[in-house]
């Protein structure tokens, strides 16, 4: 069975920095997508990174494109989430997301395409 356990969330100040790491256990992650969403009090889950466990290429919201950096080590099975400049806007629970398919461009944003998903972790950024 898929896990997927999200941490490093905190509060922090505006133009700080925060690592967001998900542990992955239970799939053959290889062959899956890996996601990072956030969703905002008062609003929809929305699409911040994503890129295939293997290697390829790594999408990213237009938000965020520039501060947050996707990466994955494959010895430890977990995926990271690095989040540099931080703005008030980026308060949010943060998801960690696997989907057992290979998705590419406008699908790799969409969080139907997902099968499973963490607790999430919040993240919030004080002026």
């Amino acid at each position: 069975q898929v896990q997927l356990g999200e941490s490093g969330g905190g509060s922090v100040q505006a133009g700080d920095s925060l690592r967001l790491s998900c542990a992955a256990s239970g799939g053959a992650f290889s062959s899956y997508t890996m996601g990072w969403f956030r969703q905002a009090p008062g609003k929809e889950r929305e699409f911040v990174s994503a890129r295939k466990w293997s290697s390829g290429s790594t999408y990213y919201a237009d938000s965020v494109k520039g501060r947050f950096t996707f990466s994955i080590d494959n010895a430890k099975n977990t995926v990271y989430l690095q989040m540099n400049s931080l703005k008030p806007e980026d308060t949010a629970v943060y998801y960690c997301a696997a989907s057992r398919r290979l998705l590419y461009g406008s699908s790799a944003s969409g969080d139907w395409a997902y099968d499973y998903w963490g607790q999430g972790t919040q993240v919030t950024v004080s002026p």
